[in-house]
């Protein structure tokens, strides 16, 4: 029997939630909560709510990627990423369209007890993040479409997701959540880089036009650098300029992964790099939680 056909529908909606990617949602409010401890603003169930909205708004986007994806011919059956539900015919058009009613509508709910609590200013972050996360593949122009996701991943999942969550606790802004709000976001936008990097050609017979798709290869390499190489400036920023310890140092353990992945960027091809993108996922994930402690300590 095919094992696509093997996956019941509990297990389709887990795959569409895309769980590697959560990394993307939960570290924006880790770094963002720790700024606003280190500044005695830290409250609990404001972080709490902030991570389920998080989490949801991540979710809601992975399904519509999903579906207009699938929609726009981006994804079909020589896709060379991991399984995706709707090309594979797991979940239909009007199941996937209810779900994203549904997921962005439970973050809409969640989110208005922050409204609650910080005021008008959350409720405009939250509704712009969900408009931001339909119109990412969704719409008359669609970000990634056209040349805007990184720079829609690196504002919405990096300064808004960082500093947002900063400031529903805090209902202030300082420097720091900003500052925090760099690598968080450049990181996550490097997993979008990767995943760009390995669809250069399916992309560009669907017409999504993304920046890889655009500039070409060997500058997609380098956006991956840099955006590494910034993530690893700020902690000097902060130490240098802010008096931070020298446990803001922390993420400088990661060289030698970031090192590794910039190296299978010029190594692999194809499906090799499904294996690349996991890891820069597991990167964020790692990075966020050191500088986290590093900003605490």
């Amino acid at each position: 029997m095919n094992e696509v056909t093997e996956i019941n529908k509990i297990k389709s909606w887990i795959i569409a939630a895309r769980p590697r990617t959560l990394p993307a949602a939960v570290v924006p409010v880790i770094v963002g909560s720790t700024a606003a401890y280190s500044d005695n603003k830290f409250i609990l169930l404001n972080a709490f709510i902030a991570l389920l909205c998080s989490l949801l708004i991540q979710i809601g986007t992975n399904f519509t990627n999903d579906l207009y994806d699938y929609l726009k011919g981006a994804d079909n059956v020589k896709r060379k990423g991991p399984l995706r539900v709707m090309v594979n015919g797991l979940i239909t058009v009007k199941e996937m369209k209810a779900g994203i009613a549904i997921v962005f509508l439970s973050a809409f709910i969640l989110g208005l007890y922050l409204v609650y609590s910080g005021g008008i200013f959350v409720l405009l972050i939250g509704i712009a993040s969900i408009l931001a996360g339909i119109a990412y593949t969704a719409g008359p122009y669609p970000l990634a479409y056209n040349g805007l996701g990184d720079l829609f991943v690196f504002m919405f999942f990096g300064i808004v997701g960082t500093v947002g969550t900063y400031y529903v606790q805090a209902h202030s802004l300082t420097y720091l959540p900003f500052l925090c709000s760099i690598p968080v976001g450049a990181l996550i936008t490097n997993i979008l880089v990767v995943n760009n990097y390995r669809d250069i050609d399916e992309d560009r017979a669907a017409n999504k036009y993304t920046l890889a798709v655009k500039f070409g290869r060997s500058f997609t390499r380098y956006q991956f650098i840099f955006l590494l190489f910034i993530s690893f400036i700020i902690p000097l920023i902060l130490f240098i300029g802010f008096e931070f310890s020298y446990w803001v140092f922390l993420p400088y353990f990661t060289i030698p992964m970031a090192y590794n992945l910039a190296k299978m960027l010029y190594s692999y091809e194809g499906k090799d790099l499904n294996r690349t993108l996991e890891l820069t996922a597991k990167f964020l994930a790692i990075f966020g939680l050191l500088f986290s402690a590093g900003i605490l300590l």
